[in-house]
């Protein structure tokens, strides 16, 4: 597997979505100990907590905290997305974003399971640096 500086660490990689990214990002650094890694724009922070991370993005225009779409998901780094997408697919799950490269340096899809939870499932295929694309590297 590619290592890209635009991922987080791990494999299962939460998300959760709020309505102020960075004062989440600022509120889970105090409360719990995780520390900023990488701000994207006002709209990601990926945060870490030892060898665990976890991304605070935002919540969908319109939705609100009782929505369980718009308030979690969870990525998956994997090694093949496009293989992994078609065993999805094939198994039933709904896709709601096909497989698509993105200048961070990953490859991604995402889908919904069978109740609704959001998955994306990602590939690292180059490792980019975050300056390129407008993330800020705060921590490797």
């Amino acid at each position: 597997m590619i290592s890209n500086r635009s991922m987080p660490p791990g494999t299962i990689i939460p998300e959760l979505a709020y309505p102020d990214v960075r004062e989440a990002a600022r509120w889970l650094c105090r409360a719990f100990g995780f520390r900023e890694r990488l701000r994207i724009a006002n709209h990601r922070v990926q945060l870490v907590l030892g060898d665990a991370s976890m991304v605070a993005i935002e919540m969908p225009p319109g939705q609100d905290t009782e929505s369980r779409l718009a308030t979690h998901g969870v990525m998956v780094h994997v090694v093949d997305v496009r293989a992994h997408h078609d065993r999805a697919k094939a198994a039933g799950a709904r896709i709601t974003n096909p497989p698509t490269d993105y200048p961070f340096g990953e490859r991604q899809y995402s889908a919904l399971d069978l109740a609704g939870h959001r998955w994306t499932f990602s590939e690292s295929i180059a490792d980019i640096d975050p300056s390129t694309w407008g993330g800020d590297l705060v921590a490797p």
